[in-house]
């Protein structure tokens, strides 16, 4: 199995619900490190730089519009086929076809305020992670400690 980096997003919905830990928590548990993590909030242009592939979609608006209302928690995770365990963690994206015991499956209410982002490929995880991350902000650690708690 390879070690991978991905981009992963919390929406302002899982700030605003306060359940940020326990996503936090699954991500975690699964296994995935946290290399890299920051509160923000997305300016419009990086958040269209973003979603630039939705562009010439119907909801692109509603999409940029609801990642730029409030903070985000943005994050560069490491671990196993780290890319595609994230994305099994999160669920499917509409909220009707995602399963419980998923993230979205236990917390999404509305597919169009989904309320986690992560990338889909090891070339989206490469530009988003340059997107929102200097080389400085992450810190690749050794697990070495681990077995002390």
């Amino acid at each position: 199995m390879a070690i991978q980096r991905t981009f992963t997003m919390l929406k302002p919905g899982a700030l605003q619900r306060r359940i940020v830990g326990e996503i936090l928590g699954r991500i975690e548990r699964k296994g995935l490190k946290i290399i890299a993590m920051k509160l923000m909030q997305i300016p419009r242009d990086l958040a269209e730089t973003h979603y630039a592939e939705h562009r010439e979609k119907p909801f692109f608006g509603e999409l940029t519009g609801y990642i730029t209302s409030a903070p985000v928690i943005a994050m560069v995770l490491e671990g196993e086929e780290a890319i595609s365990r994230v994305r099994l963690l999160c669920g499917a994206t509409k909220v009707d076809q995602a399963q419980p015991g998923t993230i979205r499956g236990d917390y999404a209410t509305q597919t169009q305020l989904n309320i986690i982002h992560a990338s889909d490929a090891p070339e989206s995880a490469e530009r988003e992670i340059g997107l929102f991350f200097g080389d400085e902000e992450i810190i690749a650690y050794e697990d070495g400690n681990a077995e002390w708690f």
